[in-house]
Parts: C-alpha cells; sequence; structure tokens
C-alpha cells in the first residue's frame, strides 16, 4: 500500500508563485502513474498533469504555461510548482496514483492524498 501526503499550501499573493509536494510512502511507489488534481468550491475535481515512473509528464493544457510537475524517484516525492497565482486558482490541490501511464481524468485514479489547500488574494 503506498498513502500519499500532499504540503506546502497556503495564503499567497496574486502573482506570486508556490510549490507543493507530495510525499508517498511505501514499497511500491515506482509502479504508480502520479497526478495532479484541484478542486475549487462548487466545481469539478480538475485535472492538472501526472507522471509515471519512466517518462516525461503530461499537462491538462490550460496548465502547461504556469504548472510544472517534478518526481523526485530516490525521495518519494512529486511536486507541484505554481507559478502567476491568480484568484481562480484557489482550490484544494490534490495527488492521486492511477494504474495507467497516462491518467487524465478523476475515474481512472484510484489513490488520493487529503489535499492541501491553496488561497490566492487579489
Amino acid at each position: 500500500q503506498v498513502q500519499l501526503v500532499e504540503s506546502g499550501g497556503g495564503l499567497v499573493q496574486a502573482g506570486g508563485s508556490l510549490r507543493l509536494s507530495c510525499a508517498a510512502s511505501g514499497r511500491n511507489f515506482k509502479l504508480y502513474a502520479l497526478g495532479w488534481f484541484r478542486q475549487a468550491p462548487g466545481k469539478e475535481r480538475e485535472f492538472i498533469g501526472c507522471r509515471s515512473w519512466n517518462d516525461g509528464p503530461t499537462y491538462a493544457p490550460s496548465m502547461k504555461a504556469r504548472f510544472t510537475i517534478t518526481r523526485n524517484y530516490s525521495a518519494n516525492t512529486m511536486s507541484l510548482q505554481i507559478h502567476t497565482l491568480g484568484p481562480e486558482d484557489t482550490a484544494v490541490y490534490y495527488c492521486a496514483a492511477a494504474r495507467t501511464s497516462t491518467a487524465t481524468t478523476v475515474n481512472e485514479y484510484y489513490l488520493w492524498g487529503q489535499g492541501t489547500q491553496v488561497t490566492v488574494s487579489s
């Protein structure tokens, strides 16, 4: 079993940047494709991007300019760098694990962290 824990959220001024982290525990970490999602109040959970253990990242088209996903396999972590934050980025950000290498929908993920809150002030 793999456990996922997000961290790094908080309050940030519009135009600023944040780096979120997902820490994975368990011996099966490298076998999972890992993704980042976010969910704003009253909205559907939204795909940001994902990355398998052996290839590059895949991003939702709207996320490519401002979001960067990095996996550190030796440290069992995955980071999400967010640039030029705006109020529309306010959401709970989740990391999740899927069984496919390129999983872009919520239904493809079966293991989720608890999320970390990002709040952007205007």
